[in-house]
């Protein structure tokens, strides 16, 4: 096995999960196997409890394991399944060690960050990295650790001397470290400033370990004398020095690294030269440049709860480029604040209201994502109430799959006190309830986590027809409320169909109303398996039926095939600044990359 490592200097948010996530990417195309591991140097046992605002979304895996959003990338980048122990934190190092000094595991000895916390942290990534997570059986020939936070942050200390003496543990030949850091250009002047990275180099030094290559965030491409200066005052070769300047789409970055050489420079640390074969990176090259070149826009509207933070909604992002790619439309995201349609709203801020509907009243799609607590529920309801009465496309996930079901109850049954139990304990009309097995007094790991069957009961629906006519489908949950099951007799009597349930037949997974062009909600979050190439289903239905074209996907034979064919064929430039071509200015910055969709 052989270990790259990539750690990030100077800022936070430089894009180290997308630059790990390309190295990946670079190696797989060289024949190689790939596995990844996050490392969060934080003290929760996991993201499951974190705030959206406060981390981004919380990633979803098979297992059930809540995990860092840069496993995400990991996945859709690498198109692997990773495991919960693929993300490691402090918290689940400690609580390992202590459990085991409880065990006496320790024979008596006085246990101490050094060795016990920095050996759990070497043999955790030894044992998960020769976890196969590519489908194949063994280990993988490379795996890519990444290292959250920046150079110099306290709580990364215990993660930095084990990963210095992990180094000389598996021995030169087995160990690669990248270094990414910032490469800022003063308006001013115009000048690319190299000492932010000299700093960044000289700290990664004095914590001991030593970069193999430099991986310079920057507006363009490095100067070659910028190059000479960092190579001669942080003692890495030139041809190990690479530029990730902005891109119109973060599927450029592998390129850019191929480009550059990159593989080469890793094979060469990693004693691999003559060994890999070069990179293929037909297909990555033809999807990258048809995402630059679409001209035809597809407007959705999210309306959610952190609309204030894109990240918050990553996956959601990435399920939705896919799908627009695949019909070869330019996504544009229209944020839609759900307070913001609410009644209240309209007396407090007006102007917000307004603006809010305007939005909402002008797009081709409505999507409504999950969340949890009461803010901004009455909003989301609206949203799909106008979608349902003005036969706007819809799609629903999770908490947006719920509050269809209750908008639904009241509009349709007249049961104007429909609610769900967590937003109204008291409610006459309990369309959602709490999970009968879950935790009402532990929050973290206590939800329905992780890949559930969901079986189609109603085989001419538009959700069985979009996954190929399947008797069933595995995706993936994070829910504590569902569908009560007392409702749903009642529910589909009036119009509403339950074309998907759990293996039970009492966990409601996927609603539709057969009468309207695209209206689907789902229990799960299906844009967890979307993958670039490989759109989710149900987002290439949204997608579809936003452009008015679902008929067309809803034939089995191009579900999963809208990617590939037709792509075009011309190579991206080498080394130099690729300008985005007419349309593509308004972009949104995601993890320090352009991410190539459109956001207002």
């Amino acid at each position: 096995m052989k270990y790259v490592l990539v750690t990030g200097g100077v800022v936070s948010r430089l894009g180290k999960g997308v630059t790990a996530s390309s190295i990946g990417v670079l190696l797989k195309a060289c024949g190689l196997r790939v596995t990844s591991i996050k490392i969060d140097p934080y003290l929760n046992t996991d993201a499951g409890t974190m705030s959206p605002f406060e981390h981004g979304e919380v990633f979803v895996l098979d297992d059930g394991g809540e995990v860092d959003l840069d496993l995400g990338n990991y996945e859709r980048f690498l198109d692997i399944k990773l495991t919960r122990d693929n993300n490691i934190t402090t918290g689940k190092i400690y609580q390992h060690v202590i459990a085991k000094e409880r065990k006496g595991d320790y024979l008596g000895k006085t246990v101490q960050v050094v060795p016990h916390i920095t050996d759990a942290i070497q043999e955790w990534i030894e044992r998960v990295a020769a976890i196969p997570v590519d489908g194949e059986e063994g280990p993988a020939d490379i795996c890519v650790i990444e290292l959250g936070g920046t150079i110099g942050d306290i709580e990364s200390a215990p993660f930095i001397e084990a990963l210095g003496q992990f180094s000389y543990r598996v021995g030169t030949g087995n160990f690669c470290l990248v270094h990414v850091s910032l490469v800022p250009v003063l308006n001013v002047v115009g000048e690319q400033k190299t000492k932010p990275t000299q700093h960044s180099v000289r700290g990664l030094r004095g914590l001991g370990l030593i970069p193999d290559i430099l991986a310079c965030r920057s507006t363009k491409a490095l100067e070659e004398n910028v190059k000479e200066k960092l190579a001669q005052f942080c003692h890495v070769p030139l041809e190990s020095i690479f530029t990730l300047y902005d891109v119109p789409n973060i599927w450029h970055i592998p390129l850019l690294l191929k480009d550059q050489k990159a593989h080469l420079a890793i094979s060469k640390v990693l004693n691999l030269a003559g060994i890999v074969k070069e990179p293929s990176l037909e297909e990555w090259t033809s999807r990258a440049e048809l995402c630059d070149n679409l001209h035809v826009p597809v407007r959705i509207a999210v309306v959610g709860k952190y609309t204030g933070l894109s990240d918050a909604y990553l996956s959601i992002l990435k399920a939705l480029l896919h799908a627009s790619v695949a019909c070869r439309k330019k996504l544009v995201v229209d944020w839609v604040p759900a307070c913001d349609l609410e009644k209240e709203t309209e007396k407090e801020n007006p102007n917000a209201y307004k603006a809010a509907w305007k939005l909402l009243k002008g797009v081709d799609g409505v999507l409504v994502p999950g969340g949890f607590g009461d803010r901004g529920v009455e909003g989301k309801i609206l949203a799909a109430k106008y979608a349902r009465e003005n036969k706007i496309p819809f799609l629903g996930i999770c908490l947006g799959m719920q509050v269809a079901v209750i908008e639904f109850a009241r509009s349709v049954l007249s049961l104007l006190d429909a609610n769900s139990t967590e937003f109204k304990p008291d409610t006459k009309h309990p369309c959602i309830v709490f999970m009968p097995e879950g935790s009402r007094t532990h929050m973290g790991g206590t939800m329905r986590l992780g890949s559930r069957k969901s079986i189609f009961t109603v085989k001419d629906s538009k959700s069985a027809k979009l996954y190929g006519n399947k008797s069933f489908v595995d995706e993936r949950h994070r829910h504590r409320y569902e569908v009560n099951p007392d409702m749903v007799e009642r529910l589909e009597k009036a119009g509403l169909s339950f074309a998907a349930k759990d293996e039970t037949g009492k966990r409601m997974e996927i609603v539709e109303l057969p009468n309207h062009p695209f209206f689907i909600g789902a229990q799960f979050h299906p844009e967890y398996k979307s993958r670039p190439g490989k759109a989710s289903p149900l987002f290439l239905g949204l997608i579809a039926a936003s452009c008015g074209e679902l008929d067309t996907v809803m034939n089995p034979a191009s579900v999963h095939q809208h990617l590939i064919s037709n792509c075009p064929k011309s190579v991206f430039v080498n080394g130099t600044s690729k300008k985005a071509p007419n349309g593509m200015a308004d972009v949104r910055y995601n993890n320090g990359y352009c991410n190539g969709l459109h956001s207002r």
